[in-house]
């Protein structure tokens, strides 16, 4: 890794937006880390990157994010400042599926997966500070059940349990951002866009915009200068947006709470 450089590490980066965000931040001048829970796929798309940008500073970093102890011995063997962690990966299974934890695989990865994270490699972005959080989330959010975050009493149905992942990320990072407030630490969430990928198959939409597309608006929050000191805030093709979920402090800090006991 060059020290020179400010390091960001993005999850999810072997998918359509994912690997654009990536090549993205490379591209930026940023030691960039390739996060996949597969190996494969992990040194395929840093090949990937350092081919189409000639940037050589793309490394891989296997982490399963429907697993705490995963995330857990990453941060156990990772040392150097952290400058940009983008939140990016989701899944969206057509059927109900459990992790090897018993834990509802939606929810494991697009809300736990990104709790884990931020509480795991907190220390190295404040050695990094100032530094950024970007939650990558989706106006496409709503449906949440905080009695049943798991689908375990209504019918599971992916849609469903997308948009509540995906409301529970926006409401997440106001309450990152009231908890880092005095640390350098900035966290803030954003609709990427409407792109066409597995996960966007899985949920039934086409999608129309490109993977660069659907990337402009994290990179945007990630690295403009503008947005130094802006945190707890959402946007959507670069502008903030109101978000209503975020509003409501005391349901907030309940789905913190919940998230907590995991």
């Amino acid at each position: 890794m060059n020290n020179t450089k400010p390091t960001a590490i993005i999850t999810g980066a072997a998918g359509a937006i994912g690997t654009a965000i990536t090549r993205q931040m490379a591209e930026k001048d940023y030691n960039v880390f390739v996060v996949a829970r597969n190996e494969t796929k992990a040194l395929n798309t840093v090949e990937l990157i350092i081919n189409v940008t000639g940037k050589k500073d793309v490394y891989p970093l296997v982490i399963d994010l429907s697993k705490k102890s995963s995330i857990q011995q990453a941060a156990k063997n990772w040392s150097a400042p952290l400058n940009v962690l983008i939140n990016n990966a989701s899944t969206t299974p057509r059927q109900r599926e459990e992790t090897p934890e018993g834990i509802e695989m939606q929810f494991a990865t697009n809300v736990l997966g990104y709790f884990w994270m931020i509480n795991a490699f907190t220390p190295f972005l404040k050695m990094g500070a100032p530094s950024r959080i970007v939650n990558v989330a989706s106006y496409w959010a709503g449906d949440m059940d905080l009695d049943d975050l798991e689908s375990k009493r209504r019918p599971y149905n992916n849609d469903t349990i997308y948009r509540q992942s995906k409301q529970a990320e926006r409401m997440l990072t106001v309450a990152f951002a009231k908890r880092l407030k005095d640390t350098g630490i900035t966290v803030n969430a954003v609709h990427p866009g409407d792109v066409n990928s597995k996960l966007s198959d899985n949920l039934g939409y086409g999608g129309h915009e490109t993977p660069d597309q659907g990337a402009d608006n994290p990179v945007w929050v990630a690295t403009a200068p503008e947005l130094e000191d802006v945190t707890g805030k959402y946007f959507e093709r670069r502008r903030e947006s109101i978000c209503r979920f975020g509003a409501d402090k005391a349901l907030v800090e309940k789905l913190f709470g919940i998230c907590e006991g995991y």
